[in-house]
């Protein structure tokens, strides 16, 4: 997909903020790596944009502009939703131009947002961004970004294929479940509903967690604390692969910050199995870390190679966590991974040491890179940002 110029061009110093950052004094005991210059992150961020191109990548790219360059619209923070109902001229035009392109793109009887390459949850990835523009849309009666996210919700609760037990499956195909689903809808479904209020608001907010629920249900392995990658149907994957665990300790975080930020009924118990399961999943992960800060690909075989990728989001997911709950057994593992991701990129820009995220199976060949994994290290420096401010 071809981005409108705006999210090209737009200055670097919209991100210096967050980089000249320093530990509050309740986590004064922990050092930090030397911070990402503003020319590096730049770097990266344009890299992410120039070659995100499938559903799932524009989703994430979306969510990590957010949480980077306008962390007061993201979920994560406190009174964030329902956010302004109108923004002055150019704040967050990165993240609305990306949903301006893919509604004008997209037939208008079609329900998912854009072609998922077969996949049930990915288009709903880039749905808060559709959801936010919809909501700070000056033109009244321009309907175009409330169809289309109306039409994208339509598709994952009343026409994907479902398990017996209610479950969205993951695949068009067949009924099959994969862990990256758990980033790529619930947060989706759960915005939707903070958004709407109300009865329909509050059913929308339990569904998302529901989701979780069920996905967990099936892939989460309690013998060693991580996520299987896929299960059901044919072609399945019951490894524990790193980004994998990744997508569903990020997606669970994401889901339970828009229920701490929406209006509705008391959803205490839901939040405390959200934060539950993302505990559960970082302290099944770290166990695993190698000396050097890395995740391996397949994080409990010793015969893995190394994976940026999934160190970086793993790595946010724990900064996130800890800011939320003030439990800071994970930071040291974290601190240590943030530490290589950021050793880990070049002078261009680039995350090096990257899984091939079409494969799953093996590293990314040379001179190709990780449309994701750059995004992750946008994800994983908002994330440390956010806990240096947290009290």
């Amino acid at each position: 997909m071809v981005f409108c110029s705006t999210l090209h061009t737009l200055a670097a110093v919209l991100y210096l903020p967050i980089l000249a950052h320093s530990a509050p004094a309740l986590w004064s005991q922990f050092t930090l790596p030397p911070p990402l210059s503003a020319e590096k992150l730049s770097l990266v961020r344009a890299n992410a944009i120039n070659i995100s191109t499938h559903s799932w990548e524009i989703g994430t790219l979306a969510e990590a502009l957010t949480e980077l360059e306008w962390p007061w619209l993201g979920v994560f923070a406190s009174g964030s939703i329902p956010p302004p109902q109108s923004l002055a001229e150019g704040v967050a035009a990165d993240v609305l131009c990306i949903a301006d392109d893919v509604v004008a793109q997209k037939p208008p009887d079609f329900l998912p947002l854009i072609n998922g390459d077969g996949a049930v949850g990915d288009p709903a990835s880039i749905g808060n961004s559709v959801l936010l523009r919809n909501w700070t849309i000056q033109n009244q009666q321009d309907t175009r970004f409330a169809t289309a996210a109306s039409q994208q919700l339509d598709y994952l609760l009343h026409v994907a294929p479902r398990a017996p037990n209610g479950v969205i499956s993951q695949r068009e195909s067949q009924v099959q479940l994969w862990s990256d689903f758990i980033y790529m809808a619930p947060p989706f479904i759960a915005y939707y509903g903070a958004l709407q209020g109300g009865l329909m608001g509050h059913a929308l907010l339990r569904t998302a967690h529901e989701q979780v629920r069920l996905y967990r249900d099936v892939l989460f392995d309690a013998d060693v604390g991580l996520w299987r990658h896929i299960a059901l149907g044919n072609g399945t994957d019951p490894t524990h692969w790193a980004t994998g665990n990744a997508w569903a300790a990020a997606g669970a975080l994401r889901v339970w910050a828009t229920i701490e930020q929406s209006c509705v009924a008391d959803m205490t118990l839901q939040q405390g199995h959200l934060i539950e399961w993302v505990r559960e999943t970082l302290d099944g992960v770290w166990q695993f870390q190698q000396a050097n800060g890395t995740l391996l690909n397949y994080i409990d075989q010793p015969g893995s190679f190394a994976d940026t990728s999934s160190t970086a989001l793993l790595a946010a997911s724990t900064f996130r966590y800890a800011s939320i709950t003030g439990d800071d057994t994970y930071i040291p593992a974290a601190i240590r991974a943030l530490e290589l991701i950021r050793c880990s990129i070049d002078d261009q820009g680039w995350l090096g040491g990257t899984v091939d995220p079409e494969t799953f199976s093996s590293p990314s060949p040379p001179g190709q890179h990780s449309p994701e994994g750059q995004s992750f290290v946008l994800l994983l420096e908002a994330a440390v940002s956010a806990w240096c401010s947290s009290d």
